[in-house]
């Protein structure tokens, strides 16, 4: 089987996966005694810690079948080529591979070769707790989707039946996220009564009001002070995606930035020839070119000293929050996300959500 090479950016492995490796020099006696002893049905065979292969107990029975002695090198019965993924895949992304290829493991190694882990099948249906806050915006009027928004907060339009902040909730906590805050202002008793302090739904809601509209980060000034001290993952609460928050949140964390904002490729296509040039003179024409810009995709990761720099109750937009913190010296960063993103902003939009909710498992 060719061997295939996965990569994410988080440590994925087992406690005491050590103890699975083996030479190739070692006796097939001795990976029998390894896989019966840690009962994981695999040795790993590795030299100087770089992969060489592994043998299951499936591939030892087979040989024993054909007459092979146990006291020969594994070297001649492991399977030289295994699938293997890098450090690493997320958990949903390993399970389907396992599933796919019918394993029930996967060694994990680095762009040398070298083995720092082996993930499950069963790893990969528990979920990581995290502490991180997430914080919803959830207080728009949604005119653009009037009569629909005349008696229902926009967050609370269903989509599949559930209502899209239920979605966007069940998918962080999908994810090991459990601790929200949602920001409301337009209706917000709907919000409340549905959701309440979310034990009934797993995970706890702390609701911060906005008397007043105060931009898409002025919020961030009335979170409660006992907020975990943790970087805040922010969003709008009209955002349908299947974007893998841990992913981004150990981005952030990877390269130190205070702030991280999620940016979307956008191509703008100009129907027409494009004439450049200075003054009266042509010096290029390019037909119909194609445009491509970065765009802000609602969604972002705010840690706690610019939460704490904010004057409370203060109107303050998203890009001037950026733009004024990177004067100040913090690290602000983007975040390109590749994955399904829908912003449900227009009737267009939600009727688009209608049909892509089925496909996205979410």
């Amino acid at each position: 089987m060719e061997q295939k090479v996965f990569a994410k950016e988080q440590m994925v492995s087992i406690k005491n996966w050590e103890n699975i490796i083996i030479s190739p020099d070692d006796s097939i006696k001795t990976a029998l005694s390894v896989i019966d002893k840690e009962a994981l049905r695999l040795a790993i065979v590795a030299k100087n810690g770089v992969l060489k292969g592994v043998v299951t107990d499936g591939d030892i029975r087979r040989a024993i079948l054909k007459g092979t002695e146990l006291s020969c090198i594994v070297e001649e019965i492991m399977n030289r080529n295994p699938i293997t993924a890098c450090a690493s895949l997320s958990s949903n992304e390993l399970q389907k591979m396992m599933k796919e290829n019918e394993i029930l493991s996967l060694p994990i190694v680095d762009d040398e070769g070298r083995v720092v882990g082996l993930k499950t099948l069963y790893d990969t249906f528990l979920v990581e707790k995290r502490n991180n806050p997430v914080f919803i915006m959830a207080g728009g009027f949604g005119t653009r989707l009037r009569p629909l928004t005349d008696d229902c907060p926009k967050p609370m339009l269903k989509v599949g039946g559930k209502p899209m902040l239920e979605i966007l909730i069940n998918n962080f906590k999908n994810h090991g996220f459990y601790r929200f805050y949602i920001s409301t202002h337009y209706l917000p008793e709907i919000i409340e009564n549905y959701f309440g302090n979310g034990s009934d739904f797993g995970v706890e809601i702390t609701y911060v009001h906005e008397e007043k509209p105060l931009g898409t980060a002025g919020a961030l000034s009335l979170l409660p002070e006992s907020l975990p001290k943790e970087p805040l993952i922010m969003i709008n609460g009209d955002i349908l995606t299947n974007v893998d928050f841990s992913k981004l949140l150990d981005f952030h964390i990877k390269h130190n930035s205070n702030a991280t904002m999620c940016v979307r490729d956008y191509a703008l296509k100009v129907p027409f020839g494009v004439i450049e040039g200075e003054g009266n003179t042509i010096s290029k024409i390019v037909e119909k070119p194609t445009y491509r810009y970065f765009v802000n995709a609602g969604i972002y990761i705010i840690s706690h000293e610019i939460i704490d720099s904010l004057s409370v109750n203060e109107h303050l937009d998203m890009p001037t929050l950026f733009e004024n913190k990177q004067n100040e010296g913090f690290t602000t960063l983007k975040f390109p996300i590749y994955e399904y993103w829908l912003d449900v902003g227009r009737h267009d939009d939600f009727a688009k959500a209608q049909t892509d909710i089925y496909e996205l498992g979410l």
